[in-house]
Protein backbone atom coordinates (compact mmCIF):
# COMPACT_ATOMS: atom_id res chain seq x y z
CA UNK A 1 0.00 0.00 0.00
CA UNK A 2 1.27 3.47 -0.85
CA UNK A 3 0.43 6.29 1.50
CA UNK A 4 -0.25 9.86 0.50
CA UNK A 5 1.65 11.11 3.55
CA UNK A 6 3.93 9.27 5.92
CA UNK A 7 4.99 11.34 8.94
CA UNK A 8 8.09 10.56 10.98
CA UNK A 9 7.54 11.42 14.64
CA UNK A 10 4.39 11.68 16.74
CA UNK A 11 4.75 15.09 18.37
CA UNK A 12 2.72 18.23 17.79
CA UNK A 13 3.88 18.78 14.19
CA UNK A 14 3.27 15.25 12.95
CA UNK A 15 -0.03 14.92 14.80
CA UNK A 16 -1.37 18.17 13.35
CA UNK A 17 -0.27 17.42 9.79
CA UNK A 18 -1.54 13.84 9.50
CA UNK A 19 -4.87 14.78 11.05
CA UNK A 20 -5.39 17.59 8.57
CA UNK A 21 -4.49 15.61 5.47
CA UNK A 22 -6.58 12.67 6.66
CA UNK A 23 -9.55 15.02 7.05
CA UNK A 24 -8.91 15.99 3.42
CA UNK A 25 -9.27 12.34 2.41
CA UNK A 26 -5.59 11.39 2.19
CA UNK A 27 -4.20 8.01 3.19
CA UNK A 28 -1.91 8.87 6.10
CA UNK A 29 0.47 6.98 8.36
CA UNK A 30 2.57 8.02 11.30
CA UNK A 31 5.64 6.31 12.73
CA UNK A 32 7.71 6.55 15.91
CA UNK A 33 10.29 4.34 17.52
CA UNK A 34 9.30 5.72 20.93
CA UNK A 35 5.88 5.86 22.65
CA UNK A 36 3.45 8.06 20.74
CA UNK A 37 3.11 11.64 21.92
CA UNK A 38 6.37 13.39 21.10
CA UNK A 39 8.72 15.52 23.14
CA UNK A 40 6.44 18.25 24.46
CA UNK A 41 3.73 15.97 25.82
CA UNK A 42 5.92 13.16 27.12
CA UNK A 43 9.44 14.45 27.71
CA UNK A 44 9.42 18.23 27.54
CA UNK A 45 7.28 21.26 28.20
CA UNK A 46 4.13 19.64 29.63
CA UNK A 47 5.71 17.33 32.24
CA UNK A 48 8.32 19.97 33.04
CA UNK A 49 5.59 22.50 33.81
CA UNK A 50 4.00 19.99 36.19
CA UNK A 51 7.29 19.85 38.11
CA UNK A 52 7.41 23.64 38.02
CA UNK A 53 4.04 23.64 39.77
CA UNK A 54 5.59 21.93 42.78
CA UNK A 55 8.51 24.34 42.80
CA UNK A 56 6.11 27.30 42.50
CA UNK A 57 4.17 26.17 45.56
CA UNK A 58 7.39 25.80 47.52
CA UNK A 59 8.70 29.16 46.32
CA UNK A 60 5.46 30.97 47.16
CA UNK A 61 5.39 29.61 50.69
CA UNK A 62 9.00 30.64 51.30
CA UNK A 63 8.43 34.18 50.00
CA UNK A 64 5.38 34.59 52.21
CA UNK A 65 6.85 33.07 55.34
CA UNK A 66 6.54 35.63 58.10
CA UNK A 67 3.95 37.50 56.04
CA UNK A 68 0.97 35.41 57.03
CA UNK A 69 2.35 31.97 56.20
CA UNK A 70 3.97 29.84 58.89
CA UNK A 71 5.41 26.34 59.12
CA UNK A 72 7.75 24.30 56.96
CA UNK A 73 6.95 22.55 53.73
CA UNK A 74 9.09 20.47 51.39
CA UNK A 75 8.90 18.89 47.98
CA UNK A 76 8.34 15.14 47.99
CA UNK A 77 10.18 14.38 44.77
CA UNK A 78 8.83 10.86 44.35
CA UNK A 79 5.25 12.10 44.77
CA UNK A 80 5.87 14.99 42.37
CA UNK A 81 7.18 12.60 39.72
CA UNK A 82 4.15 10.37 40.31
CA UNK A 83 1.91 13.42 39.77
CA UNK A 84 3.70 14.10 36.47
CA UNK A 85 3.09 10.51 35.38
CA UNK A 86 -0.66 10.87 35.87
CA UNK A 87 -0.46 13.12 32.81
CA UNK A 88 2.23 11.43 30.72
CA UNK A 89 1.44 7.73 31.18
CA UNK A 90 -1.98 7.72 29.44
CA UNK A 91 -0.85 9.82 26.46
CA UNK A 92 0.55 7.14 24.09
CA UNK A 93 -2.63 5.04 24.18
CA UNK A 94 -4.84 8.12 23.83
CA UNK A 95 -2.93 9.16 20.72
CA UNK A 96 -3.01 5.72 19.15
CA UNK A 97 -6.73 5.38 19.82
CA UNK A 98 -7.41 8.73 18.19
CA UNK A 99 -5.36 7.80 15.11
CA UNK A 100 -7.24 4.50 14.75
CA UNK A 101 -10.56 6.32 15.00
CA UNK A 102 -9.46 8.71 12.23
CA UNK A 103 -8.24 5.89 10.00
CA UNK A 104 -4.57 6.89 10.28
CA UNK A 105 -2.13 3.96 10.19
CA UNK A 106 0.17 3.78 13.22
CA UNK A 107 3.64 2.27 12.81
CA UNK A 108 6.25 1.45 15.43
CA UNK A 109 10.00 1.08 15.14
CA UNK A 110 13.11 2.81 13.83
CA UNK A 111 12.57 4.59 10.51
CA UNK A 112 15.15 5.28 7.85
CA UNK A 113 15.02 6.25 4.21
CA UNK A 114 16.13 3.71 1.63
CA UNK A 115 15.11 5.75 -1.41
CA UNK A 116 13.59 9.05 -2.46
CA UNK A 117 10.07 7.71 -1.85
CA UNK A 118 10.82 4.71 0.35
CA UNK A 119 10.99 4.54 4.14
CA UNK A 120 12.02 1.41 5.98
CA UNK A 121 10.21 0.94 9.31
CA UNK A 122 11.48 -1.92 11.43
CA UNK A 123 12.76 -3.54 8.25
CA UNK A 124 9.56 -3.13 6.20
CA UNK A 125 9.78 -0.95 3.07
CA UNK A 126 6.94 1.58 2.81
CA UNK A 127 6.28 3.95 -0.06
CA UNK A 128 4.52 7.30 0.00
CA UNK A 129 3.86 10.24 -2.30
CA UNK A 130 5.03 12.59 0.43
CA UNK A 131 6.93 12.43 3.70
CA UNK A 132 6.95 14.76 6.68
CA UNK A 133 10.09 14.84 8.79
CA UNK A 134 8.89 15.81 12.25
CA UNK A 135 11.36 13.80 14.28
CA UNK A 136 12.05 16.58 16.79
CA UNK A 137 15.39 17.46 18.32
CA UNK A 138 17.98 15.78 20.50
CA UNK A 139 20.87 16.93 22.71
CA UNK A 140 23.66 18.43 20.63
CA UNK A 141 26.90 16.42 20.55
CA UNK A 142 29.53 18.19 22.63
CA UNK A 143 32.65 16.36 21.47
CA UNK A 144 34.09 15.92 24.95
CA UNK A 145 35.53 12.87 26.69
CA UNK A 146 32.95 11.04 28.79
CA UNK A 147 30.00 12.59 26.97
CA UNK A 148 28.13 9.30 27.32
CA UNK A 149 27.78 9.97 31.04
CA UNK A 150 25.57 12.99 30.48
CA UNK A 151 21.95 12.63 31.51
CA UNK A 152 19.17 14.43 29.67
CA UNK A 153 16.38 16.51 31.14
CA UNK A 154 14.15 13.55 30.25
CA UNK A 155 16.30 11.31 32.46
CA UNK A 156 16.00 13.80 35.31
CA UNK A 157 12.21 13.88 35.02
CA UNK A 158 12.08 10.07 35.22
CA UNK A 159 14.07 9.72 38.45
CA UNK A 160 12.14 8.61 41.51
CA UNK A 161 14.81 10.07 43.78
CA UNK A 162 16.67 13.32 43.20
CA UNK A 163 20.49 13.22 43.28
CA UNK A 164 22.03 15.49 45.91
CA UNK A 165 24.66 17.20 43.71
CA UNK A 166 23.66 18.14 40.15
CA UNK A 167 25.83 19.85 37.53
CA UNK A 168 24.19 21.40 34.48
CA UNK A 169 26.47 21.62 31.44
CA UNK A 170 25.22 24.64 29.49
CA UNK A 171 23.20 27.72 30.31
CA UNK A 172 20.02 27.75 28.22
CA UNK A 173 16.39 26.94 28.96
CA UNK A 174 17.04 23.46 30.38
CA UNK A 175 19.69 24.66 32.82
CA UNK A 176 17.69 27.67 33.94
CA UNK A 177 14.39 25.86 34.43
CA UNK A 178 15.56 22.60 35.91
CA UNK A 179 18.05 24.24 38.26
CA UNK A 180 15.15 26.10 39.90
CA UNK A 181 13.08 22.92 40.16
CA UNK A 182 15.92 20.79 41.52
CA UNK A 183 17.17 23.42 43.98
CA UNK A 184 13.69 23.90 45.42
CA UNK A 185 13.53 20.11 45.82
CA UNK A 186 16.72 20.16 47.89
CA UNK A 187 19.53 19.48 45.40
CA UNK A 188 22.81 21.39 45.27
CA UNK A 189 22.89 22.70 41.70
CA UNK A 190 25.82 24.13 39.76
CA UNK A 191 25.42 25.55 36.25
CA UNK A 192 28.51 25.64 34.02
CA UNK A 193 28.09 27.98 31.06
CA UNK A 194 30.73 28.45 28.38
CA UNK A 195 29.48 31.94 27.50
CA UNK A 196 29.40 35.14 29.56
CA UNK A 197 25.79 34.73 30.77
CA UNK A 198 22.81 32.42 30.95
CA UNK A 199 19.79 32.60 28.66
CA UNK A 200 21.52 34.42 25.81
CA UNK A 201 18.25 34.81 23.88
CA UNK A 202 16.81 37.07 26.58
CA UNK A 203 17.69 40.70 27.32
CA UNK A 204 20.92 41.06 29.35
CA UNK A 205 19.42 43.43 31.93
CA UNK A 206 16.51 41.14 32.68
CA UNK A 207 18.74 38.08 32.91
CA UNK A 208 20.90 40.05 35.32
CA UNK A 209 17.89 40.79 37.53
CA UNK A 210 16.89 37.14 37.38
CA UNK A 211 20.28 36.13 38.80
CA UNK A 212 19.03 37.33 42.20
CA UNK A 213 16.41 34.58 42.07
CA UNK A 214 19.09 31.97 41.27
CA UNK A 215 21.14 33.23 44.21
CA UNK A 216 18.33 33.12 46.75
CA UNK A 217 17.54 29.51 45.87
CA UNK A 218 21.22 28.58 46.22
CA UNK A 219 22.04 27.76 42.58
CA UNK A 220 25.71 28.30 41.77
CA UNK A 221 26.20 29.97 38.39
CA UNK A 222 29.61 29.71 36.72
CA UNK A 223 30.07 31.56 33.42
CA UNK A 224 33.01 31.65 30.98
CA UNK A 225 33.85 28.09 31.93
CA UNK A 226 34.26 25.22 29.45
CA UNK A 227 33.62 21.60 30.38
CA UNK A 228 36.39 19.45 28.93
CA UNK A 229 35.59 15.96 30.23
CA UNK A 230 33.27 13.91 32.41
CA UNK A 231 34.67 10.99 34.36
CA UNK A 232 32.85 8.19 36.15
CA UNK A 233 34.17 7.74 39.68
CA UNK A 234 33.48 4.90 42.08
CA UNK A 235 30.28 6.49 43.38
CA UNK A 236 29.59 9.56 41.28
CA UNK A 237 31.04 11.75 38.51
CA UNK A 238 33.87 14.22 38.15
CA UNK A 239 33.36 17.13 35.77
CA UNK A 240 36.59 18.58 34.45
CA UNK A 241 36.48 22.17 33.28
CA UNK A 242 38.69 25.09 32.33
CA UNK A 243 38.21 28.77 33.09
CA UNK A 244 40.67 31.57 32.33
CA UNK A 245 43.40 29.04 31.70
CA UNK A 246 42.86 27.30 35.04
CA UNK A 247 41.75 23.68 35.24
CA UNK A 248 39.43 22.40 37.93
CA UNK A 249 37.23 19.45 38.82
CA UNK A 250 33.71 19.45 40.21
CA UNK A 251 32.13 16.42 41.85
CA UNK A 252 28.53 15.53 41.02
CA UNK A 253 25.99 12.76 41.49
CA UNK A 254 24.32 13.68 38.20
CA UNK A 255 25.58 15.64 35.19
CA UNK A 256 22.85 16.99 32.90
CA UNK A 257 23.21 17.99 29.25
CA UNK A 258 21.86 21.54 29.02
CA UNK A 259 23.96 22.80 26.11
CA UNK A 260 21.37 22.96 23.37
CA UNK A 261 19.55 20.64 21.00
CA UNK A 262 19.82 19.90 17.27
CA UNK A 263 17.42 18.34 14.73
CA UNK A 264 17.15 14.58 15.27
CA UNK A 265 18.12 13.50 11.76
CA UNK A 266 21.12 11.21 12.16
CA UNK A 267 19.19 7.92 12.32
CA UNK A 268 16.98 8.68 9.32
CA UNK A 269 19.59 8.12 6.56
CA UNK A 270 18.54 11.39 4.95
CA UNK A 271 21.11 11.00 2.17
CA UNK A 272 19.29 7.95 0.83
CA UNK A 273 16.27 10.14 0.17
CA UNK A 274 18.32 12.76 -1.63
CA UNK A 275 17.42 15.34 1.01
CA UNK A 276 20.04 18.05 1.31
CA UNK A 277 21.43 19.13 4.67
CA UNK A 278 23.50 22.24 5.37
CA UNK A 279 25.20 22.94 8.71
CA UNK A 280 23.17 20.20 10.38
CA UNK A 281 19.83 21.52 9.12
CA UNK A 282 17.54 20.43 6.35
CA UNK A 283 17.70 22.73 3.33
CA UNK A 284 14.11 23.83 2.86
CA UNK A 285 12.35 26.33 0.65
CA UNK A 286 9.88 28.93 1.90
CA UNK A 287 7.12 26.29 1.86
CA UNK A 288 9.02 24.00 4.31
CA UNK A 289 9.75 21.62 1.44
CA UNK A 290 13.10 20.00 0.76
CA UNK A 291 14.94 21.88 -2.00
CA UNK A 292 16.39 18.62 -3.34
CA UNK A 293 13.49 16.17 -2.94
CA UNK A 294 10.05 17.77 -3.40
CA UNK A 295 8.35 14.72 -1.88
CA UNK A 296 9.76 15.63 1.54
CA UNK A 297 8.60 18.38 3.89
CA UNK A 298 9.65 19.16 7.45
CA UNK A 299 8.11 20.90 10.46
CA UNK A 300 8.88 21.88 14.01
CA UNK A 301 12.23 21.23 15.67
CA UNK A 302 13.35 18.98 12.81
CA UNK A 303 12.91 21.85 10.38
CA UNK A 304 14.32 24.59 12.62
CA UNK A 305 12.81 27.20 10.33
CA UNK A 306 11.34 29.08 13.27
CA UNK A 307 11.95 29.19 17.03
CA UNK A 308 12.07 25.72 18.69
CA UNK A 309 8.68 26.07 20.38
CA UNK A 310 5.58 23.88 20.44
CA UNK A 311 3.26 26.52 18.91
CA UNK A 312 5.74 26.84 16.04
CA UNK A 313 5.53 23.08 15.44
CA UNK A 314 1.75 23.31 15.15
CA UNK A 315 1.99 26.35 12.89
CA UNK A 316 4.56 24.67 10.63
CA UNK A 317 2.36 21.59 10.36
CA UNK A 318 -0.68 23.64 9.31
CA UNK A 319 1.43 25.30 6.62
CA UNK A 320 2.73 21.93 5.37
CA UNK A 321 -0.72 20.33 5.38
CA UNK A 322 -2.16 23.22 3.37
CA UNK A 323 0.70 23.08 0.87
CA UNK A 324 0.28 19.34 0.44
CA UNK A 325 -3.46 19.44 -0.12
CA UNK A 326 -3.79 22.76 -1.96
CA UNK A 327 -0.39 23.24 -3.62
CA UNK A 328 2.55 25.30 -2.40
CA UNK A 329 0.96 28.61 -1.52
CA UNK A 330 1.52 28.95 2.22
CA UNK A 331 4.63 30.14 4.04
CA UNK A 332 5.15 30.24 7.80
CA UNK A 333 4.65 33.49 9.71
CA UNK A 334 6.72 33.67 12.88
CA UNK A 335 5.75 37.19 13.95
CA UNK A 336 4.83 37.73 17.57
CA UNK A 337 5.70 34.29 18.97
CA UNK A 338 6.46 34.58 22.70
CA UNK A 339 9.22 32.57 24.34
CA UNK A 340 9.31 31.81 28.06
CA UNK A 341 11.85 30.25 30.40
CA UNK A 342 9.87 28.88 33.34
CA UNK A 343 12.28 29.92 36.03
CA UNK A 344 10.96 31.22 39.37
CA UNK A 345 9.92 33.87 38.55
CA UNK A 346 9.61 33.35 34.78
CA UNK A 347 11.38 35.39 32.13
CA UNK A 348 9.74 36.05 28.76
CA UNK A 349 10.27 37.79 25.45
CA UNK A 350 8.49 38.46 22.18
CA UNK A 351 9.58 40.34 19.08
CA UNK A 352 12.92 42.09 18.68
CA UNK A 353 15.66 42.45 21.23
CA UNK A 354 17.10 45.93 21.62
CA UNK A 355 20.25 44.85 19.75
CA UNK A 356 18.14 43.51 16.88
CA UNK A 357 16.13 46.72 16.74
CA UNK A 358 19.30 48.81 16.46
CA UNK A 359 20.66 46.51 13.75
CA UNK A 360 17.42 46.86 11.78
CA UNK A 361 17.90 50.62 11.46
CA UNK A 362 14.47 51.35 12.91
CA UNK A 363 13.81 54.44 14.99
CA UNK A 364 12.35 53.42 18.31
CA UNK A 365 12.10 54.28 21.97
CA UNK A 366 13.16 51.79 24.62
CA UNK A 367 11.79 51.82 28.14
CA UNK A 368 13.29 49.58 30.79
CA UNK A 369 13.01 49.45 34.56
CA UNK A 370 13.24 47.09 37.47
CA UNK A 371 9.98 47.61 39.33
CA UNK A 372 10.19 45.55 42.50
CA UNK A 373 8.08 48.18 44.25
CA UNK A 374 5.06 47.76 41.99
CA UNK A 375 2.01 46.13 43.56
CA UNK A 376 2.25 43.03 41.34
CA UNK A 377 5.61 42.18 42.94
CA UNK A 378 4.88 43.42 46.47
CA UNK A 379 1.67 41.39 46.73
CA UNK A 380 3.65 38.15 46.56
CA UNK A 381 6.82 39.52 48.18
CA UNK A 382 8.83 39.04 44.97
CA UNK A 383 11.87 41.24 44.48
CA UNK A 384 12.56 40.24 40.86
CA UNK A 385 10.21 42.17 38.57
CA UNK A 386 11.09 44.27 35.55
CA UNK A 387 10.50 44.94 31.88
CA UNK A 388 11.85 46.38 28.66
CA UNK A 389 9.63 47.52 25.81
CA UNK A 390 10.55 48.74 22.33
CA UNK A 391 8.09 50.96 20.44
CA UNK A 392 8.66 52.30 16.92
CA UNK A 393 8.70 56.07 16.62
CA UNK A 394 5.95 57.47 14.47
CA UNK A 395 3.84 54.32 14.05
CA UNK A 396 3.63 53.28 17.71
CA UNK A 397 4.18 49.66 16.63
CA UNK A 398 5.43 47.41 19.41
CA UNK A 399 8.71 45.99 18.19
CA UNK A 400 9.59 43.93 21.24
CA UNK A 401 8.63 43.25 24.84
CA UNK A 402 10.70 41.62 27.55
CA UNK A 403 9.45 40.71 31.02
CA UNK A 404 10.73 39.02 34.16
CA UNK A 405 8.72 38.48 37.30
CA UNK A 406 5.26 37.40 38.43
CA UNK A 407 2.85 36.61 35.57
CA UNK A 408 5.50 37.32 32.90
CA UNK A 409 4.65 34.00 31.23
CA UNK A 410 1.01 35.07 30.76
CA UNK A 411 1.33 38.82 30.19
CA UNK A 412 3.85 38.31 27.38
CA UNK A 413 1.04 36.78 25.30
CA UNK A 414 -0.75 40.14 25.13
CA UNK A 415 2.37 41.75 23.70
CA UNK A 416 2.58 38.86 21.24
CA UNK A 417 -1.01 39.48 20.21
CA UNK A 418 -0.22 43.15 19.63
CA UNK A 419 2.85 42.41 17.50
CA UNK A 420 1.17 39.74 15.38
CA UNK A 421 -1.96 41.80 14.70
CA UNK A 422 -0.47 45.26 14.43
CA UNK A 423 -1.85 46.78 17.64
CA UNK A 424 -0.01 49.90 18.79
CA UNK A 425 1.23 51.01 22.17
CA UNK A 426 -1.72 53.42 22.32
CA UNK A 427 -4.11 50.55 21.64
CA UNK A 428 -2.77 48.63 24.61
CA UNK A 429 -2.66 51.68 26.87
CA UNK A 430 -6.30 52.40 26.05
CA UNK A 431 -7.36 48.84 26.95
CA UNK A 432 -9.01 48.38 30.34
CA UNK A 433 -7.54 45.25 31.90
CA UNK A 434 -8.91 43.65 35.06
CA UNK A 435 -7.27 45.17 38.13
CA UNK A 436 -5.18 44.23 39.98
CA UNK A 437 -3.63 41.73 37.60
CA UNK A 438 -0.31 41.37 35.86
CA UNK A 439 -1.88 42.68 32.65
CA UNK A 440 -2.93 45.89 34.37
CA UNK A 441 0.76 46.87 34.52
CA UNK A 442 1.06 46.94 30.71
CA UNK A 443 0.09 50.60 30.33
CA UNK A 444 2.91 51.65 32.65
CA UNK A 445 5.44 49.62 30.67
CA UNK A 446 4.83 51.53 27.42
Amino acid sequence: MEYDLLAIGTGTAAQTAVTRVRNAGWRAAIVDERPFGGTCALRGCDPKKMLVAGAEAMEASLRMRGNGIAGDIRIDWRALIAFKRTFTDPIPEKHETRYRELGITTLHGPARFTGRNVLSVAGEALTARHFLIASGAEPAPLGISGEEHLASSEDLMAMDSLPRRIVMVGGGYIAAEFSHIAARAGAEVTVLQRGPRLLKNFEPELVGWLMDAFARVGVTIRTNIAVTAIERTERAYRVRAESNGRREAIEADLVVHAAGRVPALARLDIDAAGVAIEHGRLKLNEHLQSVSNPAVYAAGDAAQAGPPLTPVSAHDAKVVAANLTEGNRRTPDYRGIPSVAFTLPPIARVGMSEAEAWESGLRFRAKSERVSGWYTARRVNEDVYGYKTLVEEGTGRILGAHLVGPHADEVINLFGLAIRHGLTADNLKATMFAYPTGASDIGYML
